[in-house]
């Protein structure tokens, strides 16, 4: 089996790169943040002609969330259960005997923000959810935009960076409170080493080339799962083509 997750910065933009991806890679679920496309404008015809069966909830313009799945969907449900439910920033489903919840975490605009303060309060009611819904046994993969950079390793530079709105100390201890409950994260199950990101700002001059990026977009597997992680990938390819999203692809293999 495999599972991959890709903020899209707009999918109607990037559906030529999501389709010939999926061509390429077959990946049994793809799960899509930051799709910026109300539903009724989602671009149904081009990826029905993938084969893949697709559930999405977007918003004009900000957030949206999509999944894909070459198998069945069910139970698929969207945004948290406390108000305010935030139905464009998550979705569950179950597919393939596996539970998947695909997130888009809020960036959190500016520290002391009221912004950063409902990023805190939005991560605090998504475990909550964890822990109201799932046990650290279940069959269950979290995966995402987290604009979370946990490690010093997950930025280009982490003394410059250090207490920014996607890198500080407050951040990562929270996210550490997700794997103290029971989540592995599987890029760093397999990858151990600095430099390897999946997010270059547009804004940074030559950022991609020059390699200046942050590791923002995870796959995060409860134990069963996590056991039988064999890889996990960073895709950079996708992101030194034309016009390509701001991140780019993260696999992982499961036997």
């Amino acid at each position: 089996m495999k599972i991959a997750t890709f903020n899209a910065n707009s999918i109607r933009a990037r559906a030529e790169i999501i389709v010939g991806w999926l061509a390429e890679n077959r990946p049994d679920v793809l799960c899509v943040q930051e799709t910026k496309v109300q539903d009724k404008d989602f671009p149904i015809e081009e990826f029905e002609k993938t084969g893949y069966n697709f559930v999405y909830k977007g918003e004009k313009s900000y957030n949206g969330v999509a999944l894909f799945s070459r198998h069945k969907l069910t139970d698929v449900e969207f945004g948290l259960d406390t108000e305010p439910k935030d139905e464009a920033r998550i979705i569950k489903a179950k597919t393939a005997g596996v539970t998947i919840i695909n997130t888009y975490i809020p960036q959190g605009s500016e520290m002391e923000s009221e912004k950063y303060q409902y990023k805190l309060d939005w991560l605090k009611r998504l475990f909550d959810y964890f822990k109201n819904h799932f046990k650290p046994a279940d069959k269950l993969i979290w995966a995402g935009d987290f604009n979370i950079a946990f490690e010093e390793k997950d930025v280009y530079d982490p003394v410059a960076l250090d207490g920014t709105v996607c890198f500080n100390r407050q951040l990562s201890g929270i996210l550490k409170e997700f794997i103290d409950w029971g989540f592995t994260d599987l890029f760093r199950k397999h990858n151990t080493s600095a430099g390897q990101f999946s997010f270059w700002d547009y804004r940074e001059p030559n950022g991609f080339k020059r390699n200046h990026g942050w590791r923002l977009d995870y796959l995060m597997g409860a134990e069963p799962l996590a056991k039988k992680c064999t890889a996990c990938r960073i895709d950079t390819k996708p992101r030194a083509i034309e016009r390509p999203s701001d991140h780019t692809f993260v696999v992982a293999e499961f036997e």
